[in-house]
């Protein structure tokens, strides 16, 4: 029993530390909420104003940016769901908790973020094939300009709320609004080239704004990816093994593992020390470093760091595990 108390000691994240990190996480949740419901009032407001555009001027390219701007402003739906799960503790079924809950909530949107690019295809096509159209022309292209605004705040809150707080989903969400706001941009333009006599310009304006749209998939889906096959970004782990490295007792830094769990990281890593070293120094070194690491990444909220002794003879300390690798 003793050994197991100890075992569980060590892998603890450091005593003083941890109470901070959980309150970090707590607060970095909220925080994702908070710019959730933001968001949402901000794009239901630019969808009333142009609801209310669409009803006086009868744009049918208006009507379907309106529509698109009020399904959009629901993606808020899975995220504010994934960061209310994220607060949960773990479980002995899900030992990690639910912070991958997030980067679900992440395929959501960037399913969404696909829809959208076909959804604004298929309209630019069927528009070319049949153009419609469009009285009131100041009135529709002020409610695009209120879309595209509208559309673009909300992008940058959320990214820079995302960013902050390391949530991949919340980016992902606000590249999302930033391609409704490239939507609306087609209709303003297109409108625009309507008032000179060319009804051919707003279709052939969605046509290159879904391109546009592409581009921003192809980087919500690649940000998503990367989370979802446990990828850091490669400065993170010059940090730990810096961190490690500059450890008292710590003769050299081994394998250094990170990922991402929602928000949040956790960290395996190796390190190297006198083979001289008691069982109880050796864990002394263990814990420092795991306290350091705590100290260099702000978002790392637990570490298991095991010491290796140094190779002085040849011995392979890990040979009984060869086969099992």
């Amino acid at each position: 029993m003793s050994e197991h108390k100890h075992r569980l000691t060590h892998l603890r994240p450091h005593s003083h530390e941890a109470a901070d990190k959980v309150d970090s996480a707590l607060e970095s949740s909220t925080e994702g909420m908070r710019a959730l419901w933001i968001s949402l009032a901000g794009l239901g407001a630019t969808t009333l104003v142009q609801a209310v555009v669409v009803a006086l001027s009868g744009s049918v390219a208006l009507l379907g940016d309106t529509l698109h701007n009020g399904a959009d402003a629901l993606t808020a739906v899975p995220l504010g769901i994934a960061f209310m799960l994220a607060k949960r503790p773990p479980t002995r079924r899900y030992t990690y908790g639910y912070g991958r809950a997030e980067d679900l909530a992440g395929v959501a949107i960037v399913l969404a973020i696909a829809a959208s690019s076909l959804a604004a295809g298929y309209a630019a096509i069927q528009r070319l094939a049949d153009p419609q159209p469009i009285s009131h022309l100041p009135a529709v292209a002020l409610a695009a300009l209120v879309g595209f605004a509208g559309n673009e705040l909300v992008a940058r809150y959320r990214i820079r709320v995302g960013r902050r707080i390391g949530s991949a989903a919340l980016v992902a969400d606000g590249l999302h609004a930033r391609t409704d706001g490239f939507t609306s941009l087609a209709v303003l333009l297109g409108i625009a080239g309507v008032a000179i006599g060319w009804t051919w310009a707003d279709p052939v304006v969605g046509l290159l704004i879904t391109v546009a749209i592409l581009l921003v998939l192809r980087q919500a889906a690649r940000e998503v990816w990367r989370r979802l096959m446990d990828a850091v970004d490669p400065a993170l782990v010059d940090q730990a093994e810096h961190a490690l490295a500059h450890t008292a007792g710590v003769l050299a830094v081994g394998r250094v593992r990170l990922r991402w769990i929602g928000h949040r990281l956790r960290a395996e890593c190796d390190v190297v020390v006198d083979p001289a070293t008691t069982v109880v120094e050796a864990h002394r070194v263990a814990v420092e470093a795991e306290h350091n690491l705590l100290h260099a990444l702000p978002r790392l909220t637990g570490a298991i760091v095991h010491p290796d002794p140094e190779d002085h003879d040849g011995i392979d300390h890990h040979a009984m595990l060869a086969g099992h690798r």
